[in-house]
């Protein structure tokens, strides 16, 4: 078991949602419960997926990890519409866009390792350990 801290993806996904929290108040009311709730959901599912997956085996670590880059896809589309709809400026739009970027290129380099090293029983703790730590110091 890993402790999720440790991962970089998930200190930059973490910072997102902070980020998208503190974007989404200046958001049309009438958006509470549509476009500010999925935004809001979908950034939290990433960090949130993370760390649930440290909890688990490594097979299983995968599998959180695709469901993170998939939510990860999903921020990047509500920025996307958001800024489209006029509730975000191209300024306001850009870092955090960018940022979801960085996340899935470094899901996807998480999970190449993760999958690059799987026997059929999965990763041992010691090769997990090793990917975890290579990813947490920006390798990845």
């Amino acid at each position: 078991m890993q402790n999720f801290r440790n991962l970089e993806v998930w200190r930059y996904s973490h910072a997102l949602t902070l980020e998208i929290y503190r974007i989404t108040e200046a958001f049309p009311r009438a958006e509470m419960f549509g476009l500010t709730s999925q935004l809001r959901r979908a950034a939290c599912s990433v960090a949130a997926n993370l760390a649930e997956g440290c909890g688990r085996t490594e097979a299983e670590f995968g599998k959180f990890i695709q469901i993170a880059l998939g939510s990860a896809s999903e921020v990047e589309y509500h920025l996307l519409l958001a800024r489209d709809l006029g509730f975000l400026s191209l300024e306001a739009y850009q870092q955090p866009s960018t940022t979801a970027v960085r996340i899935k290129r470094m899901l996807a380099s998480l999970l190449k390792r993760i999958r690059g090293g799987a026997t059929p029983s999965g990763i041992s703790p010691k090769r997990r350990a090793t990917v975890v730590r290579v990813v947490s110091l920006g390798a990845g």
